[in-house]
């Protein structure tokens, strides 16, 4: 069987190169005249074929004269096309449309300060993220002594300071949403009120940490003011991060979902504020032995009185 395919197959093959050597000898063959007669036929006809196809385009172009009149009056061919095409209506006149200027009053100043915030507490977070475990550690165990306290204090001072900054900046726009929301102060403008809350939570928190100082040095309870003062601020660090996302919120939104941010809002920073009269009590008590009406006379003195004065300050000037 492969035997015979083999020689179908060189049959094939010798036949088809006998087939292409005797037409190669045809054509060595032909004589050299025939092929001259040949090639001069072939360019008379090219010749005919040019000078008519010469004749016809002439004689389209005498005939169809009507476009160098058009031409004459246009500067090139293209204004032309543009003017006689009925897409492209260049020869009437343009309507005018009078309208007036929009101008856009958002809230894009609050948007890229609350970004600016969220950026500096990731910052804080990536760089100290040990110390903000810490925080939260010392926050909520209530057996940890006074001693390891102020030696969390002590040992990380540029964290603190960046929180303490942090809460003031969120206190105060906190505070200017508050005041906001009960309409105080609404003739001012957001970002002067926003200033004015700023700067005087500095003052206030300023005032108490000298004032504290000076009162433990004075009675000689210098670690005891030490340890009230690191467990203040600590709760204030903390209320900072708290009300972070709740700005957002009271920043961007309304009607059910305000009402609920605002509520949830005061209610964890008065548990924190709350949370902080415990712990303190509890550093005094075991310190110093002091009465519970004078301690909750130093907290009328020293927290609430301070706070009803600033309210009456802005019922009056504001």
């Amino acid at each position: 069987m492969i035997r015979s395919i083999l020689l179908t197959l060189f049959q094939f093959v010798f036949s088809v190169f006998i087939l292409a050597q005797t037409s190669d000898t045809l054509r060595a063959g032909q004589p050299d005249s025939l092929r001259h007669e040949t090639k001069k036929l072939i360019n008379n006809s090219s010749l005919k074929n040019d000078s008519v196809n010469k004749d016809s385009s002439s004689t389209a172009l005498l005939t169809d004269t009507a476009w160098i009149a058009l031409a004459l009056n246009y500067k090139n061919f293209t204004q032309l096309v543009f003017t006689q095409n009925s897409f492209f209506d260049f020869s009437s006149r343009a309507i005018l449309l009078k309208s007036d200027k929009k101008e856009f009053h958002g809230k894009e100043l609050l948007f890229y300060t609350l970004i600016g915030l969220l950026l500096f507490f990731a910052f804080i977070k990536i760089s100290f993220p040990k110390y903000l475990l810490d925080l939260f550690r010392v926050a909520f165990r209530t057996t940890l002594k006074q001693r390891q306290i102020s030696e969390q204090l002590v040992q990380a001072p540029l964290p603190s300071l960046l929180l303490n900054f942090f809460f003031l900046c969120t206190a105060g726009l906190y505070i200017t949403f508050v005041l906001r929301h009960y309409r105080l102060a609404v003739n001012y403008n957001f970002w002067l009120l926003y200033l004015y809350c700023f700067v005087g939570l500095a003052v206030i928190y300023s005032i108490k940490f000298v004032s504290l100082k000076f009162f433990g040095w004075l009675f000689n309870i210098t670690p005891t003011a030490d340890g009230y003062i690191f467990i203040v601020f600590m709760i204030n660090k903390i209320i900072g991060i708290y009300v972070l996302p709740f700005l957002v919120l009271l920043a961007f939104t309304d009607n059910n979902i305000y009402e609920v941010a605002f509520v949830f809002s005061y209610l964890g920073v008065f548990a924190l504020l709350a949370y902080r009269f415990i712990l303190s009590y509890g550093l005094v008590q075991n310190q110093i032995r002091l009465n519970p009406f004078h301690f909750f006379l130093y907290l009328c003195a020293f927290e609430i009185v301070p706070l009803l004065l600033v309210y009456k300050a802005l019922l009056l000037w504001f």
